[in-house]
């Protein structure tokens, strides 16, 4: 990746959020923009065996450029905390806007990679700790709507289903025979309620975001 700048003192980022809020100053804005693009670059590292490099910044300063315009001064954070986040959640978009294409939907389909270079996938963010601020902090709510999403959802028969194709809450991960089994039904019902339970949990993810 490029160099990129140092990020600003806290006196230069105040002073240059106060320049382009109170006076609409595009210069300050650009400042704002250029000294924050080695966030963006941290955040990419996650994505970056995704796509090409240079897409996933280009949309990663998106997601920048939206922080600054949006970033309340007055609630006494960091423009970088604020902004990882919705740099995370624009390169987020663009990932699951991808998989919506994709015929098979499941719980281990890779969404991006974490900064050592491994894959995430939707079962990583159900079953995630908070780590550091920029790479995990949208994780930690995305962990909260998928289990809210989960009860409020789902049937009962997909949140069992679930639960035991994924070993979720305690239970132990099971095959689609083994649980066809349990419950006296076919392999390929099992498999047709697991696949409507996740791309409802998909849909109604993607719509919250």
């Amino acid at each position: 990746m490029k160099t990129f700048q140092n990020p600003l003192t806290i006196d230069e980022e105040q002073k240059y959020l106060r320049l382009y809020k109170e006076k609409n100053d595009l210069d300050a804005k650009n400042i704002l923009i250029e000294r924050n693009l080695r966030l963006v670059a941290h955040i990419v590292k996650k994505y970056q065996s995704t796509d090409d490099v240079s897409d996933l910044i280009s949309i990663g300063t998106i997601g920048l450029i939206k922080a600054i315009n949006t970033f309340d001064t007055n609630k006494g954070s960091r423009l970088a905390t604020y902004a990882a986040r919705c740099i995370d959640n624009e390169l987020l978009m663009m990932l699951r806007a991808k998989k919506k294409t994709s015929r098979e939907i499941s719980l281990y389909d890779p969404i991006g990679n974490d900064s050592e270079g491994n894959e995430i996938n939707l079962l990583d963010i159900l079953e995630s700790n908070e780590k550091d601020i920029c790479e995990q902090i949208e994780l930690k709510d995305d962990t909260k709507k998928l289990y809210e999403y989960f009860c409020n959802v789902l049937t009962q028969r997909e949140q069992q289903i679930i639960k035991l194709r994924y070993g979720l809450f305690g239970s132990h991960e099971t095959t689609q025979k083994e649980i066809a089994d349990s419950l006296g039904i076919s392999r390929s019902y099992v498999s047709r309620i697991e696949k409507k339970a996740l791309e409802k949990l998909l849909k109604r993810f993607q719509l919250d975001k």
